[in-house]
């Protein structure tokens, strides 16, 4: 059964100790690769400085490189010309995550705006795929990646939108990734719908470790090798062999990310 977490956060503080364990654990429940996503510019370079450092008994790392909304306050020319020199790296798959945080709004939502449209540019000049993160910002990120005219591809990350958003954002070419909230037993109604729902061949599954622990590991750190349990319980809602969801969200991502195959 190959699983690929398409979203997790190696890079992060929490995973200083130990993210190669975390791998080689990873590996030992049929994780075939993570994407280590970065949110700023140190842990972009780090997502990219861990993937040659993986271990050769662990799961295969891919980086994501990005200036999240969180930090779009620090967006800046010497940030989108270092995000270019990132890219350069064999290992750089995407760009992200980028988009838009109306809950929490850590930056300016000028600035929010602007790094994500400069972002979307850097992806479509450098034909790399976006993952976005997107929180109470639906209708108007749609808006955005509309009117930025030029063919994107990529996915909606870590999903609690309502299932007519997950559709407009199917319309635009994009995926769907699941994380552990649809093993919460609670206020988890939109995206236990939406994995239900989701077309097979746009669905993708995600720990973003460290957060976001799914059953029954709620409340401690999240990591890799948690992600059965998120295969498990989304297979469930839909009625279907974890096999097969499994085979079809790491054939998703390697279509996505245009990975080696097999990995």
């Amino acid at each position: 059964m190959p699983l690929l977490d398409s979203h997790a956060h190696l890079n992060h503080e929490q995973f200083a100790a130990d993210w190669q364990d975390a791998l080689r654990r990873a590996k030992s429940v049929g994780i075939v690769a993570v994407i280590n996503i970065g949110y700023d510019i140190p842990s972009s370079e780090r997502a990219v400085q861990q993937c040659a450092q993986v271990p050769a008994d662990g799961a295969r790392m891919f980086a994501s490189v990005a200036v999240h909304p969180h930090d779009a306050k620090s967006w800046n020319e010497e940030a989108a010309e270092r995000l270019r020199q990132l890219t350069r790296s064999p290992y750089v798959v995407a760009i992200g995550e980028i988009g838009l945080d109306f809950h929490y709004d850590f930056s300016p939502r000028e600035d929010q705006r602007l790094a994500f449209l400069e972002q979307l540019e850097l992806a479509w000049q450098l034909n790399l795929p976006v993952i976005l993160h997107i929180r109470e910002a639906h209708s108007e990120a749609l808006e955005m990646v509309r009117h930025f005219g030029k063919p994107l591809q990529g996915v909606a990350h870590c999903f609690t939108g309502t299932w007519a958003e997950a559709q407009a954002w199917m319309a635009l070419g994009f995926f769907i990734g699941i994380a552990g909230i649809v093993t919460f037993p609670r206020k988890a109604e939109n995206v236990k719908e939406v994995a239900s729902k989701v077309p097979l061949e746009r669905l993708l599954v995600e720990t973003d470790a460290p957060y976001l622990a799914p059953m029954p590991h709620r409340g401690i750190r999240n990591e890799p090798s948690y992600l059965p349990y998120i295969a498990a319980a989304i297979a469930q809602l839909r009625g279907m062999e974890v096999d097969r969801l499994a085979e079809a969200t790491y054939r998703n991502a390697i279509t996505l990310f245009r990975l080696p195959s097999p990995l």
